[in-house]
């Protein structure tokens, strides 16, 4: 039997207020979405300004994030690249830049995923957000 680290509720608390210091710090309006390795929802908040469809961007980037164990830039960029069967993947809706996976002694503990600035700005705040943990 294998012991499994699980993100409890002070990580994703963490996570999330580092993310928010960092995004409100750089003046970035932005949806920000917590997930545990199954994808399921933790965390989910827009910041004032944040567009209405930001707020169901960034729970689909750290599902695809979360599920597949990777950013999610690299479906897109697979797709982009032509592999569009990508497309039909199952439960793989946030196929855009923005979702990072939290990763714990090789293991996925669950994902962030951003949204509401340029994809490369949400990235920076989802890996802000997850630095708070120091692993």
């Amino acid at each position: 039997m294998k012991i499994q680290h699980v993100l409890e509720l002070a990580d994703v608390k963490l996570i999330a207020a580092a993310a928010e210091n960092f995004a409100i710090k750089n003046s970035w309006s932005v949806s920000i979405a917590i997930v545990d390795s199954g994808g399921h929802l933790l965390w989910l908040e827009r910041l004032d300004g944040a567009t209405a469809l930001s707020s169901h961007i960034a729970p689909a980037k750290a599902l695809t994030a979360a599920m597949g164990q990777r950013e999610s830039r690299l479906y897109e960029e697979s797709i982009n690249a032509g592999r569009v069967a990508y497309l039909s993947v199952p439960y793989v809706q946030g196929m855009l830049e923005g979702g990072v996976p939290i990763f714990k002694e090789g293991k996925c503990l669950g994902a962030v995923g951003v949204s509401g600035v340029k994809s490369a700005q949400d990235v920076e705040i989802a890996k802000a957000g997850i630095s708070a943990l120091n692993i």
